[in-house]
């Protein structure tokens, strides 16, 4: 987290460490109700690989009878109202981020979740972060579970005293390491029961998949592949490929988007920039025949919809998002040169400039992407 303010931050700490002790003083006099918060305030990618574990908790022996909220991630709230409202009582959205520099809104929102009078608190992401470890705290749940977690998400100072604020503490085991794999080992565990789900997944209108989908982003510029090596993959594409190409994204891919476009002849790529909820994307993957990208969230709606992908895999969480494990299916197919640094969780130890991408993602050839897209297109 970079902290630009830090008179506000130390309000945000103030509120985390003192007000939710306050909180579980009072909660001692009052008796929770059925009811059961998840917090899960990660990026899309990260819901996607969770969102299927909604309906288990809410159809579990244990909890079916419970009033289960959703503290979430602005980012994702479509396509949460549209899949997942079934399972969930009240869904709150927030952006956590921004949360550290407003202790007013902390305090705001930390008062919400303890009015809610929560018995229990689960927090499934197994990199905890100091502010939703302090939400769950002001909820003063009678049982709050989470992970031990590593140190990538929160200071260990910190860790140290927010590890206090949970009543259990799962230990992630060694060779559960994909993230989906922990999100089923959490509930695994909370539930006491074995879960057979193997993968993500999103229903989509079951229809003729056409179209190969280009999504040249991944939300930070050092790890997506250079826009002219995305160039030269659409004229190859297209030279053997006589459907629609289309780029979907948000701003953050407008120029490459233009850049694609404005360098090939008008009409062989669609720019959907800026044109598509989460839901409407999620449709388009379903559709498609084909998806290229980068490893970000568009590979695991991929997997979700059963649509084809290729996804160009740099090494910062390698094995953590992708590749796939064996065992799971509608795994994309990933490139990638394996480097020593691999599973550094993107803290590069090589310079760079400050718009090329990691060593890592760089490493990756047109020709290698290519060899495996040409053995899927028609």
């Amino acid at each position: 987290m970079a902290i630009e303010n830090r008179n506000l931050f130390r309000l945000t700490r103030f509120v985390i460490f003192k007000i939710s002790g306050l909180f579980k003083f009072f909660a001692k006099f009052r008796s929770p109700k059925k009811r059961l918060l998840i917090i899960k305030t990660d990026a899309i990618g990260d819901y996607i690989l969770f969102r299927n574990f909604l309906e288990i908790v809410k159809t579990s022996k244990k909890y079916s009878n419970y009033e289960i909220d959703v503290l979430g991630n602005a980012l994702w709230k479509d396509a949460a109202l549209q899949y997942d409202a079934p399972f969930v009582a009240e869904f709150i959205f927030t952006r956590h981020a921004g949360l550290y520099e407003a202790p007013l809104q902390t305090l705001k929102l930390g008062w919400k979740l303890f009015t809610r009078n929560y018995e229990v608190v689960l927090q499934p992401s197994s990199t905890r972060l100091l502010i939703t470890d302090g939400l769950a705290a002001l909820s003063a749940a009678k049982q709050i579970v989470g992970y031990v977690s590593d140190t990538e998400g929160i200071q260990e100072k910190y860790k140290r005293k927010t590890d206090n604020f949970y009543t259990r503490l799962l230990q992630l085991p060694g060779d559960v390491y994909f993230e989906f794999d922990r999100n089923r080992y959490f509930f695994e565990q909370v539930l006491e029961q074995k879960l057979t789900i193997t993968g993500p997944y999103i229903p989509t209108p079951k229809i003729e998949k056409s179209g190969i989908i280009i999504f040249p982003g991944a939300g930070i510029v050092k790890r997506s592949w250079e826009k002219e090596k995305f160039l030269e993959l659409i004229k190859l594409v297209a030279s053997q490929y006589k459907g629609p190409i289309l780029v979907p994204g948000g701003p953050g891919e407008a120029t490459t988007a233009q850049y694609l476009a404005d360098s090939m002849p008008a009409g062989t790529v669609t720019n959907l920039i800026g044109k598509t909820t989460i839901p409407q994307l999620i449709d388009l993957i379903g559709s498609a025949q084909l998806l290229i990208s980068n490893e970000t969230s568009v590979t695991h709606i991929a997997a979700a919809t059963q649509t084809p992908s290729v996804c160009i895999l740099g090494g910062g969480h390698f094995g953590r998002f992708a590749p796939y494990p064996d065992h799971m299916a509608h795994k994309p197919i990933c490139v990638y040169d394996k480097m020593e640094c691999f599973n550094c969780n993107w803290n590069c130890i090589y310079q760079t400039q400050p718009e090329a991408p990691q060593p890592c993602v760089s490493i990756v050839g047109v020709e290698q992407v290519w060899n495996i897209i040409e053995s899927i297109v028609h």
